[in-house]
This record gives structure tokens, C-alpha cells and sequence, in this order.
């Protein structure tokens, strides 16, 4: 069987505008497959080319394929269970940093390049002031991009008309600022002077965004019978969802240069991505958080089974629908199309979404993602709102467990396996789970005071939420007393 090659996808070269610092499965299977469609669309005719920005790892998959791969979109689209192969053509090059850095940095020089997009990982963008200018390249992404921006700056004797856009989608707040500090700092380390500073900030463009998109990966279980399938081998496929968003925070616009949404493309330009962001936390990974616990005691193993459960799924919708949304303040229409969309994703036949990894660090992420919803609600309707509530003791349900074994915290789950109680591992911050351990066979009031009350969890005090220590020991009595499904839906 052929290796996909340039030749098989019939690729058209195009002007490189484009350099890409990481060339992992998320870049190739959301903005890389965005740029293609583009492409084919007539709106954007530009290749991009890929930077390995690690000394590890190996790009010969890349050469043996001439850059090309296999983007397979599974899941939900309109209304049925589809799986959209699409031919990615618009690689045209991948580079190593390290090992090939004359050619690296000869990408600087390209007179057609335009943007800069970069997935270095949350830990990526950072200063550190050992890194050296002299270092070919930096050892950070920053110092790296600092210098790269130098020898165009150079190249181009300053002109105004080759600055460049930076388009960063690591998972941080504030992507792009946070970027544009760390080369600051370096210009300043490094003494690179005020003409080049002058041209970073008049010349360059520091945008922030948010993406959105589950990416699966290479289908490593199952590779021969997807080959047999495409007609070719293709070693570097990519496999995710079809529900995408890119939100692109920019101070100046980059919408006519960067025309994606022409191609009929899910991105947004905004001056303000920060509703969208908390739309995204408070609906997708707050529903998320707010019923997989209770999901989980009841039986459930896997986000899927769990929206196929009428139980399970009718608290969802009414934690979206009535208590999350209502405290939103981007239009209701849009919250609730984007709301729709998330319950289409979380019913994916082909993701199997385990309940107990999504548990992990479960008391952090529901105060940032569910906290904001339940003080919000409160503030503006002057009650609980009973769901997200409701989810707060079936976290101290979940987390009830009086041995720590290694660096997990066992719970038990009544019922399961024959009617044998089945143990699970409870994992979060040490001090999560000490406290846990010494508190969750206390009396119930004095376990939900003492939790409620712990700043350290939720920064603040919740027994001073009106009515809410009554509610939720009202709750997890309930959930001890006849079990987690007998309780949920008498609140249902």
C-alpha cells in the first residue's frame, strides 16, 4: 500500500505565510486543517511550514509523507453519526530548530510570511533570564520567537510593511499578552535596542485566542484497518471531533488578511475574547464538572453512558439550561446554540470519555468552573440554584474516602459488580485528600462546615451563602441515606 505523498493529495504550492512553532496533533488536526479549507476556498493561498521546537523527537514521518496527512473528523454532524476524512495539503515543509537551524532561521527572510502560530504547551510561554541570544536557537519559545523577530527586523532593515501577526493558542489566559511580555523582557535582557522595539510594537501583532476542538490523536489501536479504509498508509493521521471554535482577540484587525471565516470557518474575531472564555468554562467544562461525579456514583462509567442515562442527562440540561446560562451575558440565543453543541459533543459514538479521569483535581475545577455559576445565580435571583447545589455534595460524595493508598484517596461505589461495593481512586492535591480523609466521617454538618469553610478551596467562606450549608448537607445526607440516583432525581 502507497505512503501518502505529495503526489497522492495532488498539492498545490503556495506562497509560505505561515511559520507553525509545534507540529503536534492539535495544530495539524485544527489550524492547520482550517488553513487548508481555506485554501481550497480562495481565501487565504498560503502553505505553512512547521518548526519542531524541542531537541526531541524525530521528523522523518513528516519527510517520508512530503507533509501530508489525514484529518478524520468522527462524531455528530447534522444530526448523524458521521466520519469526514479530509486530505490535509497545506504543509508545505517541517523544520527541526535544533537540527537544522541555518534553515530555521532562514525562515525569517521569507518576504511572503505573515503569522506566527505556536503550541508549546501551558508551560511554554515563560521568561527565564538565562536564556542566551547567543544560544542557536534560545532555549525558551519566547526567547526563540525574540530572536526569530530580530533577524527579520534585520533582514527587512525594519520595514514596517513585515512585521508579523502572532497567533498563540496555548490553553493560559491571555495567550498573546502574556507572549508579548516575555519578548519585551527579552529585548530588554538582550539589549536589542529601541528601533527594534519600536518595530516589534508598531509592526507586529500580539493576538490572544481560544481554541476549542477535541483532538484524539493517531489511531495507534486500530492504524491497518483505518489505512485499509483510506486507500493508503498514513502515519501521521489525525483524529478528533467536529465541533471546532477559534476565537482571536486582536487589538488591530487581522480579519480581511485572515479570512477564514469567509471559508464558512467557526473563528471569530473579537476585541474581547473573555465572554467566550467564560461561556466555554461555565457551559462545556462546568456541566462537565457538575455531573460526572453524581454520574459516576450512579453507575455510570463514561460521558456517553451518561447522557444516555434520562437521569443523568435531564440534571445536565437543567444545570445549563436554567441555573448556568441565565448568568451569562453574551446573548441568549448564542449561549444556547452554543449549549446545544456541547450536549451534540458530549453524545459522540466514537469518544469514550471515562467519567474517573475527568474526576481528577475535581474541587479546583469546580470553583473555577461552577463557583462563578452558583454565586452569580444567588446574586441575581436571591436563591440556590438547586442543581449546581446539588452538585456540590455529590463532590463530598465522591470524595468520601477514609484511606489514602499511594496518591490516591479510595472511594467505594455502592451496588456495583454484583452488589459488591467497587473501589475507586479519588486523585487531586495532597491536602484535598488528607483533608477528605480526616473530615468525611465526621457529622455531616460539621464535614460540610468545615469544607464549605476551607478559603484555601474556594477563597472565600460559602457558609456565609445564605441557606447553602443547609442545602448541602440536606443533600449529602440524602445521597448516604438512599444512594446517589434516588436522591438526584428527587430533585429533578
Amino acid at each position: 500500500m502507497e505512503i501518502l505523498n505529495k503526489k497522492l493529495t495532488g498539492k498545490k504550492e503556495r506562497p509560505v505565510k505561515v511559520v507553525q512553532f509545534g507540529e503536534g496533533n492539535f495544530l495539524r488536526g485544527f489550524v492547520d486543517y482550517m488553513i487548508d479549507i481555506a485554501n481550497e476556498k480562495g481565501c487565504f493561498d498560503g502553505d505553512i511550514v512547521l518548526v519542531k521546537p524541542i531537541e526531541y523527537g524525530y521528523l522523518d514521518l513528516f519527510h517520508n509523507q512530503d507533509c501530508q496527512y489525514t484529518v478524520s473528523l468522527r462524531g455528530i454532524a447534522d444530526g448523524e453519526a458521521k466520519v469526514l476524512n479530509r486530505q490535509v495539503t497545506s504543509v508545505s515543509d517541517v523544520v527541526d530548530a535544533y537540527g537544522e537551524y541555518d534553515k530555521y532561521r532562514k525562515l525569517s527572510e521569507i518576504d511572503t510570511l505573515r503569522f506566527v502560530v505556536s503550541n508549546t504547551t501551558e508551560a511554554g510561554i515563560v521568561f527565564d533570564d538565562m536564556d542566551r541570544f547567543e544560544s542557536n536557537p534560545p532555549m525558551t519559545f519566547p526567547g526563540k520567537l525574540t530572536k526569530f523577530l530580530f533577524h527579520r527586523y534585520e533582514a527587512f532593515c525594519g520595514a514596517r510593511d513585515k512585521g508579523l501577526v502572532m497567533l498563540p493558542v496555548e490553553l493560559i489566559d491571555d495567550n498573546g499578552i502574556t507572549l508579548k511580555k516575555c519578548v519585551m523582557q527579552f529585548l530588554e535582557l538582550w539589549n536589542l535596542g529601541d528601533d527594534f522595539r519600536s518595530w516589534v510594537e508598531e509592526a507586529c501583532i500580539f493576538t490572544s485566542t481560544l481554541v476549542d476542538r477535541i483532538i484524539t490523536g493517531y489511531p495507534k489501536d486500530n492504524e491497518q484497518e483505518e489505512w485499509e479504509k483510506l486507500g493508503y498508509e498514513d502515519h501521521i493521521m489525525v483524529t478528533g471531533e467536529p465541533f471546532a471554535l477559534w476565537v482571536i482577540e486582536s487589538e488591530k484587525d487581522i480579519s480581511k488578511e485572515f479570512a477564514l471565516p469567509e471559508a464558512g470557518l467557526p473563528v471569530i474575531f473579537t476585541d474581547n475574547q473573555k465572554p467566550y472564555k467564560q461561556r466555554k468554562v461555565r457551559i462545556l467544562n462546568g456541566a462537565h464538572t457538575s455531573f460526572v461525579l453524581a454520574s459516576y456514583l450512579a453507575g455510570n462509567d463514561t460521558v456517553k453512558e451518561s447522557m444516555e442515562d434520562e437521569d443523568i442527562c435531564n440534571f445536565m440540561t437543567r444545570t445549563i439550561f436554567d441555573e448556568v446560562i441565565p448568568t451569562l451575558t453574551l446573548p441568549k440565543a448564542e449561549l444556547e446554540e452554543f449549549a446545544q453543541a456541547v450536549i451534540t459533543r458530549f453524545n459522540n459514538p466514537y469518544v469514550k470519555h471515562a467519567l474517573l479521569s475527568i474526576s481528577l483535581n475535581s474541587v479546583s475545577k469546580w470553583r473555577a468552573r461552577c463557583l462563578p455559576s452558583l454565586l452569580a445565580y444567588v446574586e441575581k435571583t436571591g436563591e440556590l440554584p438547586v442543581h449546581l447545589t446539588f452538585s456540590l455534595a455529590s463532590l463530598m460524595a465522591f470524595y468520601s474516602g477514609s484511606e489514602i493508598r499511594g496518591k490516591a484517596l479510595i472511594g467505594e461505589r455502592d451496588g456495583m459488580e454484583g452488589g459488591h461495593a467497587r473501589e475507586y481512586e479519588i486523585l487531586d492535591d495532597t491536602n484535598v485528600l488528607e483533608f477528605f480523609r480526616d473530615h468525611c466521617r465526621k457529622d455531616i454538618r460539621e464535614f460540610v462546615a468545615a469544607f464549605l469553610g476551607s478559603e484555601s478551596f474556594f477563597g472565600q467562606d460559602l457558609n456565609k451563602v445564605e441557606g447553602l450549608t443547609d442545602a448541602v448537607v440536606s443533600y449529602l445526607e440524602d445521597i448516604r441515606k438512599n444512594g446517589m440516583r434516588n436522591a438526584l432525581c428527587r430533585i429533578s
